[in-house]
């Protein structure tokens, strides 16, 4: 065994006498022991995916069934051979039901829209830094990885008391609470967890194909709507980045021009980093060629304290295998956000 917490396992498997790492999950497939022989699915190792490096296990024969636990009905991965299901926090059997029923509004509290994974512990980091009585809490997509025990990051947060809690919404799973959707994700958050800033976004392994739309990231732009029309504050956080290779996304990704560009419908706030006249030049003006500035309410903040923040929690996080010192302006970026959510919070209190 590698590692193991209550909800996965790491450990290494032999295959064709070679040595290889797998991951069990035991809300699908039970306990794993030494000398088990299981049924792995391979795809994400055969393929290289940048998340990928385990095997999954599909089924356990020393496992030859697996009881149903706990309460509730809602099922997450619906009508696939790996259905299970969880108590919803909006459903009749949960304590909160009423909670939802007798919502108003999200009153102005903060959500952060971040596209990819890596940017959880960096904004999240620079907010508990600069303040460690706020309350931050994560609500996880999915569109990228379902379980939340995937996420080696979550798990860290947590136990350096960085974020609270979590949700998990749609088909992830293995959050402290269950929701059905990002709308009831959200009033979660507020109503239930009572979060001072609550951080969005994916599970590790964001999808991606090279065309305008085609990547999993877009879902920035509607939530962006949900939590706008449900009363909160929504703050964007663009992608950033000087150092990728790709031209598609160098200075501003075309990923945050197409989310703020095209596909948000309401004004959302929009944090650029202070990166020096020629570096926020390029941005300026990819924001201008899309019309940003007059879509959304666009602010400034230096964020060049994130490399402190990251170090007095110890935290090595990197994004796309680069760390803070290899593509410093998508830290400073993440740090900028963090930075000006709070200072937005001291306002309002």
């Amino acid at each position: 065994m590698l590692s193991e917490d209550e909800s996965t396992v790491w450990f290494e498997v032999i295959i064709e006498d070679k040595i290889e790492r797998a991951i069990n999950y035991k809300c699908l497939t039970g306990e794993v022991r030494v000398g088990d022989v299981v049924i792995l699915n391979t795809t994400a190792v055969n393929l290289s995916l940048g998340t990928g490096g385990y095997h999954f296990v599909i089924f356990n024969y020393s496992n030859s069934s697996k009881e149903l636990e706990g309460k509730g009905h809602i099922m997450k991965m619906r009508y696939t051979p790996f259905q299970i299901k969880c108590l919803s926090a909006e459903e009749e059997d949960s304590p909160y039901h009423e909670k939802f029923n007798s919502f108003k509004s999200l009153e102005k509290k903060i959500f952060i829209l971040a596209e990819i994974h890596s940017m959880l512990a960096p904004i999240a980091a620079m907010i508990k830094w600069l303040d460690p009585t706020v309350k931050v809490n994560y609500i996880m997509t999915d569109g990228g990885a379902l379980p939340i025990g995937f996420s080696n990051t979550v798990k860290l947060l947590k136990e350096k008391k960085i974020i609270d809690k979590t949700v998990t919404i749609g088909h992830s799973f293995g959050g402290d609470l269950e929701c059905v959707n990002i709308y009831t994700g959200l009033i979660a958050a507020k109503e239930i967890l009572e979060s001072d800033i609550t951080v969005i976004s994916m599970g590790p392994g964001i999808v991606g194909t090279g065309s305008k739309y085609g990547f999993s990231g877009i879902e920035q732009g509607y939530i962006s709507d949900a939590v706008n029309n449900l009363g909160g504050t929504s703050l964007i956080v663009p992608r950033i980045s000087f150092k990728d290779k790709r031209t598609r996304h160098q200075g501003v990704s075309h990923h945050t021009l197409t989310v703020l560009g095209e596909v948000s419908n309401t004004k959302s706030t929009v944090i650029i980093p202070l990166l020096g006249e020629k570096k926020n030049s390029v941005i300026n003006e990819q924001f201008k060629e899309h019309n940003i500035f007059k879509r959304h309410n666009v602010v400034y903040e230096d964020g060049k304290d994130i490399e402190d923040a990251m170090k007095y929690f110890d935290l090595n996080i990197t994004t796309m295998n680069r760390g803070y010192k290899d593509d410093e302006e998508y830290f400073i970026t993440l740090g900028a956000v963090g930075k000006w959510a709070l200072s937005y919070l001291k306002k309002g209190r």
